[in-house]
């Protein structure tokens, strides 16, 4: 099952220095946090602050090329999650057909953006990427805001493990740990 998305913001992540996209779910709270790269992170940190260039930029060309095949971006869509890397398709209708294209999550977002088009992710990886507040989390008492409990903050990698994937349960649990004061303010 799809679930819609927004990017409700970009952030960088201070233990590992990278740029973290945030999805989150139209309908819900459920969050899922997307590491991607400094390029993709400026082109969305640049349309997020509605900077505007004489000279297409490589998302704008995409979309222009889309354009002038007869074609547009109908929605883009966050499939799966393999080895820590996350999955996306842009589709894209044209002639009456729709056309599915593999992606980076950074890129399709960035491309998105820049039309309008619908973000949607796997339920599958809410589920299993998000950062929820759980019941036991939640404070007792109505009168006080509900706060998630405090975490541990995220380990820098080891040298052995550098360059080293995180495994699905790894990814779970760091994610686990992170608080959203983990994340500073992405900056291009």
């Amino acid at each position: 099952m799809l679930v819609e998305v927004k990017v409700k913001s970009l952030g960088l992540d201070r233990a590992s220095n990278t740029p973290v996209v945030i999805l989150e779910e139209m309908d819900g709270e459920r969050v899922l946090p997307i590491w991607i790269g400094p390029g993709e992170a400026s082109a969305i940190a640049m349309h997020l602050a509605e900077m505007k260039f004489s000279r297409p930029l490589t998302h704008d060309l995409i979309l222009q090329v889309v354009k002038e095949m007869g074609g547009r971006l109908s929605r883009v869509v966050i499939t799966r999650v393999a080895d820590s890397t996350y999955f996306a398709e842009l589709v894209i209708q044209r002639n009456g057909g729709t056309v599915t294209v593999d992606a980076r999550p950074s890129d399709s977002i960035a491309v998105a953006l820049r039309t309008d088009a619908r973000i949607f992710a796997n339920d599958a990886l809410l589920e299993r990427a998000s950062i929820e507040i759980s019941e036991e989390e939640v404070s007792a008492s109505p009168s006080e805001p509900a706060l998630p409990k405090p975490s541990t903050p995220p380990q820098k990698p080891s040298k052995e493990s550098e360059g080293s994937i995180m495994s699905a349960e790894e990814l779970k649990e760091h994610l686990r740990r992170l608080n959203p004061e983990d994340f500073g303010r992405f900056t291009p």
